[in-house]
């Protein structure tokens, strides 16, 4: 058993031999779950580490969007009541900037070793380590293997196939069925990421070879998509592929669960994508976790990040949430009916890039939107408007202190 457990077990013992000022301790867990995954967290996952450890986990919703803005406010109110909490992976920066997460570089070599060096990268800024690593994320492409079976077309593996494909389905249905993440905000931007890693270009460029190639091809895509492109988001993917007005489209793993043990369809099967003109390419998304400065339970709060990390949790939230898992020895236990589906999801890994974090992504992701909305769906000039949002990167990039 390690010194942080030791440690905590002596408190306890303390406090069953009669220390009136001891009591239960309660650990703030903040995450950003749909209600289903929290139904899971507290009927299977938080009350094993409350039994072991004998503490009360009290639960916060704060999505990740909003975590910098109420631990801020917390600290500034000296009412800090989270001690761990889970973040996107692309929103750490300004919690290591703003000083606001533990150093946990001094536990560094307590991360599994069945956990990958690159994904416990992610964690470290300047040769330290501020994050542990707990849940990854890719998105994986959806197909439904009736229609495509039924036209006798196959899932496309390049772009050449995707746009042949886009325009069989139109030309046959009358109807695009090819669906892309058109709505706006994060779900655009991680897709149209991805396909210029896969073009060979830089996405802060914005009018890079790769930029060009990519904005070019998604405006010559876009008339053989189908309608609800424009609203689709990770929710509404679900929702299009279930009711057949998406044949294929890229979602996140979590939505395996969703299709085939709600929704019955079993004809909606998965694959890791396509490859731009360079090569595949796959946003790894997810969460980490991390320890607030003014935590009050800042040993507990690390035995907890260590048993999410472990094999006997990684498993459970793959079983059943569906989780792609942070470890490579936790999927013994995944049903039969899931493995293709993880073994789409470990294939998209193997092809994975991470987004740098810098400063300034909020602003990044704003111009890729409307570069989106201008080029693809209202058909304009694409150097022009790609010149156009290369000059407004570049003055941000130069302005921002010495984050490039």
């Amino acid at each position: 058993m390690s010194g942080l457990s030791n440690a905590i077990l002596i408190s306890l013992i303390v406090c069953l031999c009669g220390c009136a000022k001891c009591q239960t301790p309660n650990l703030g867990v903040a995450m950003g779950l749909t209600e289903d995954e929290w139904q899971i967290m507290r009927e299977e996952i938080f009350p094993v580490f409350e039994q072991r450890f004998g503490c009360i986990i009290k639960p916060y919703q704060i999505e990740s969007a909003d975590l910098i803005k109420k631990l801020t406010a917390m600290v500034k109110a000296k009412r800090v009541k989270i001690d761990v909490f889970s973040q996107d992976n692309m929103r750490l920066y300004a919690l290591v900037n703003e000083g606001l997460v533990e150093d946990l570089s001094a536990y560094k070599r307590k991360i599994p070793s069945a956990i990958s060096h690159r994904m416990q990268g992610i964690g470290n800024f300047k040769n330290r380590t501020y994050f542990f690593p707990y849940r990854p994320n890719v998105q994986i492409t959806y197909y439904n293997e009736e229609r495509f079976k039924y036209h006798n077309l196959r899932p496309p593996r390049t772009w050449e196939e995707l746009m042949e494909v886009a325009q069989a389905f139109k030309e046959k249905e009358g109807l695009g069925k090819i669906g892309l993440k058109l709505w706006g905000g994060s779900p655009t931007a991680a897709q149209i990421y991805e396909m210029i890693i896969s073009a060979g270009g830089d996405p802060f460029s914005f009018n890079d070879a790769g930029c060009i190639k990519t904005f070019e091809f998604l405006k010559a895509l876009y008339p053989y998509l189908a309608s609800d492109s424009k609203k689709a988001k990770w929710d509404t993917t679900i929702t299009y592929l279930a009711n057949q007005s998406f044949y294929l489209a890229q979602n996140w793993p979590f939505s395996t669960n969703i299709l085939i043990k709600e929704y019955d369809k079993h004809q909606i099967k998965a694959y890791s994508g396509w490859s731009g003109p360079l090569r595949e390419a796959h946003v790894i998304g997810g969460e980490v976790l991390g320890i607030p400065k003014a935590a009050k339970n800042k040993r507990l709060a690390l035995e907890f990040i260590l048993f999410l990390e472990s094999k006997e949790i990684q498993e459970k939230l793959a079983n059943k949430l569906g989780w792609p898992s942070v470890r490579y020895d936790a999927y013994a236990q995944i049903p039969a009916w899931q493995e293709p589906y993880f073994k789409a999801t470990q294939e998209a890994l193997r092809h994975g890039v991470y987004r740098p974090n810098v400063s300034y992504w909020d602003d990044f992701e704003k111009f890729l939107n409307e570069a989106v909305t201008r080029i693809v769906i209202n058909q304009e000039e694409c150097l022009q408007v790609l010149n156009e949002y290369h000059e407004k990167m570049e003055k941000i990039k130069t302005d921002d202190c010495g984050c490039q």
